[in-house]
């Protein structure tokens, strides 16, 4: 998708899903001997989301993981979330509905194939720079920079960037 197609687009945006692993994060699970999980974040996606905010744009994260950590990071974050979704279509569209929004006003980004058919049913595909070689369509905007390494804060600035004049 060219930055054109991409700008026209966003004129229809009414809300922003992330997937967390992969796209908030870099797609690793650290397991300490206890079996407790961590995983790398980057700071640089709070400002961006922050950004999001200031414009009236919500933005939400959509995970099939169930973890402590996904809630910790989008509390930390001020951002809602679903997490253990085993039917991201439908929890995706449940959100839409909470803004009024069709599909087509919403802005998915994510990583994997479990994330494909959210991709496929929004305005506004998005995937990371590292996503699974099966979401890469020509289709979908990509970032420069890989999930959990700036690429929320790409998006956000983006969109902050052109949205709020």
């Amino acid at each position: 998708m060219d930055e054109l197609t991409f700008k026209d687009r966003l004129n229809d945006l009414k809300l922003v899903v992330f997937d967390f692993d992969g796209v908030l994060t870099d797609n690793r699970v650290y397991v300490n001997e206890l079996g407790e999980e961590s995983v790398s974040c980057s700071r640089l996606d709070g400002l961006g989301l922050s950004n999001l905010r200031k414009i009236g744009l919500p933005a939400w994260v959509l995970s099939s993981e169930k973890n402590p950590v996904v809630g910790r990071r989008c509390e930390k974050l001020q951002i809602d979330y679903i997490q253990g979704s085993e039917s991201k279509l439908p929890d995706l569209q449940k959100i839409a509905d909470k803004f009024e929004a069709s599909l087509h006003e919403v802005m998915f980004v994510g990583n994997d194939i479990n994330d494909l058919e959210c991709l496929e049913s929004v305005g506004l595909p998005v995937v990371v720079s590292d996503a699974h070689q099966d979401v890469m369509k020509d289709h979908f905007f990509m970032t420069k920079a890989a999930g959990g390494h700036g690429a929320v804060r790409e998006i956000c600035d983006l969109i902050f960037s052109i949205l709020e004049n």
